[in-house]
Order: C-alpha cells, then sequence, then structure tokens
C-alpha cells in the first residue's frame, strides 16, 4: 500500500501533494478506502438488483416488437401522454443512473481529469446497458429496446455530474486540511505571527505619594 502511494504522483504539484495524503491515509484504514469497499459493495448489489428487474422472465400474452431505431420509442412513449411518458422515461434514466456515482466511488481516485472520468463511467454504463439489452433475447417476455440504452447511458451522465465532482472536490480539500504539512504550516504561521508581536508590554508599578 505503502508504495503504491509513491508510484501514483501526478504531475502536478499540489495533486501530488493531495494523492500521497490520500493513499497513505488508505493505508491505515482511512476514509478513502472506506468509501472503495462501500462503493464496490453497493456496486454489486446494484448490478444484482438490475439484474433481477430486467432478466426475468415476464408472463405476458403479447409483447411488441423490437425496436432498433433510435427515439421512436420515446416518440411513442410521448403520444400517450405526459404521466405515461414521464414514468417510461424516468425508469430509463434511473435504471442505471446510481452507476455514474458508485463506478468512480469503487474506484477511489481524485486526481482524476473530470472529462475523462465521465467518458470513462459513461462508457463503462453504456456497456451494462447494452450487455443487459443482449441478454433480454432469450429471455421471455423480453425484447431488444435501443432507446432503453440511449436512456440508460443518460441516466449515468446525469448522475456522474450532478454528484461526482462536486465529490471529489470536497474530498481533495478534506485531505489538503488534514495533510501533515497543512499542519505543520499553518503552525509556523501562528508561531511567527506570535513572534512578530513580541511579548506584551508591562506597566511598571506607579508609587503611591505619601
Amino acid at each position: 500500500m505503502r508504495g503504491a502511494s509513491r508510484a501514483s504522483y501526478g504531475t502536478d504539484p499540489a495533486g501530488r501533494r493531495v494523492l500521497g495524503i490520500v493513499q497513505r491515509q488508505g493505508s491505515d484504514g482511512s476514509a478513502v478506502i472506506h468509501y472503495r469497499v462501500a462503493g464496490s459493495v453497493l456496486l454489486l448489489a446494484h448490478l444484482l438488483l438490475v439484474a433481477w428487474l430486467t432478466l426475468r422472465p415476464l408472463d405476458v400474452a403479447w409483447v411488441a416488437g423490437s425496436n432498433l431505431e433510435p427515439l421512436a420509442g420515446i416518440k411513442a412513449d410521448l403520444a400517450l401522454g405526459p404521466v405515461v411518458a414521464a414514468r417510461r422515461i424516468g425508469e430509463g434514466l434511473l435504471l442505471l443512473a446510481p452507476l455514474g456515482v458508485l463506478l468512480p466511488l469503487a474506484g477511489g481516485r481524485l486526481d482524476v481529469s473530470p472529462w475523462g472520468s465521465l467518458t470513462r463511467t459513461v462508457a463503462a454504463g453504456a456497456l451494462v446497458s447494452l450487455g443487459i439489452e443482449l441478454l433480454q433475447t432469450g429471455v421471455p417476455g423480453r425484447v431488444v429496446d435501443v432507446d432503453s440504452l440511449l436512456l440508460n447511458t443518460a441516466g449515468v451522465a446525469l448522475a456522474h455530474l450532478a454528484v461526482v465532482p462536486a465529490w471529489r472536490t470536497r474530498m481533495r480539500r478534506r485531505a489538503l486540511r488534514s495533510s501533515p504539512g497543512t499542519r505543520r504550516r499553518r503552525g509556523t504561521a501562528l508561531l511567527r505571527e506570535d513572534t512578530s508581536q513580541g511579548s506584551t508590554p508591562t506597566i511598571p508599578r506607579v508609587g503611591i505619594a505619601p
């Protein structure tokens, strides 16, 4: 663990300092390692829930044909009215949306490019959604819908943008505040401030006139 913290330094001086602090704390079982463990457990639980929701056989008398035309299913949902459209589109957005947060959380990396993180997370979400659509071809009552792939991927992207950048910024600031170097600099500044003020002047005692 300690050796890994040295090998993962970035190019920016501030980034090197923050990352080193975080991984040294992680070797002692700090908050970042806890986040990774929690993210991994929640990610596995969410994937199991998604598999149960999307890969169960459906006992229905009639099933619509596969939709391979982008946005055709969304247009059909909009034609059914705002309530039905909001429910169906919302289900598509929310199904894999937690992946936008759980994938970066399980990774536990703080010194990454925001756009690079978004790209990797959205690509992973799209692959998961594509895998679900392919598996549904062999499940009774399930059909392939390309709009589900689009909505799932959009939900992952929206969740990532809404949560992950702010979380990483907060964690970097917390790590920087708790670093030994920062505490030493603060203590040195306070010591210099006290030294520059000098000793507290005293007023000589004035005797009482007889």
